[in-house]
């Protein structure tokens, strides 16, 4: 079936990161980093503390997206860090899928774009599609990927939620599926109005969404196994 590819694309790449996320930066975003986290854990409010941090230090709109997506309270960290599922324990388990925060992160990672790591060990993008979705070259190795690596763990179900608002769900759905059937995974590929809501209930949920992984009964950190595994020379910015 033909999905209109795009020949070659980078998903989350900017030439400008090599300025942003220089090493003379780093340092200054690892600083603010920690005043971040400082301040959110003396119940600061998220938007107010990045505005001052984000002015005193003249920080770009996407240093400030890195700082903002990558930065949560110690309460939050240790919260999260407490429902996070052993990687090596899948074996015959049934695993809830936040279908576009898993390929696209992972679309960014065979582009070369940055990645954050988080205090809570959580890698994102700075992607931001924003309800705009394309399948690109990097898609089908993006979903291999996923199925191989679980496939390796012995995962008998995987339940892949998509948010059907976002353009060429439908698309990415039938494609998920096609490359299913090279693989012994159980696969449903769910379309729903928002993904968030059905997943943030479950458990064995895969996301970085960090409202998701607040509400949700346990997580596994699978973006991270993936390109650890796979993608070793991702570009992956360390905060903390």
């Amino acid at each position: 079936m033909n999905l209109n590819l795009a020949k070659t694309s980078k998903r989350g790449f900017d030439l400008n990161d090599k300025r942003w996320f220089s090493e003379k930066e780093l340092l200054k975003l690892r600083k603010a980093h920690e005043e971040i986290k400082w301040l959110l854990d003396r119940d600061y409010k998220l938007e107010s503390i990045m505005n001052f941090v984000g002015g005193r230090y003249q920080f770009s709109t996407r240093q400030r997206d890195a700082l903002k997506r990558g930065t949560c309270s110690t309460e939050n960290e240790i919260f999260r860090k407490s429902k996070k599922l052993n990687i090596n324990n899948l074996k015959d388990k049934t695993l809830n899928i936040d279908g576009f925060n898993l390929i696209i992160s992972l679309e960014v990672a065979l582009s070369g774009g940055t990645l954050i790591v988080g205090n809570d060990g959580l890698i994102r993008d700075l992607a931001g599609l924003r309800g705009t979705y394309k399948l690109i070259d990097k898609t089908d190795i993006a979903i291999e990927y996923i199925f191989k690596y679980l496939e390796s763990k012995e995962v008998e179900v995987i339940n892949i939620y998509l948010d059907s608002p976002v353009s060429n769900s439908g698309n990415l759905k039938i494609r998920i599926l096609e490359l299913s059937n090279k693989y012994e995974i159980i696969t449903n590929v769910i379309l729903v109005n928002n993904a968030d809501v059905v997943l943030e209930k479950l458990d064995y949920v895969v996301t970085s969404d960090s409202t998701i992984l607040d509400k949700c009964d346990s997580y596994i950190n699978l973006s991270k196994s993936i390109i650890n595994e796979y993608i070793p020379k991702a570009n992956l910015i360390l905060l903390s």
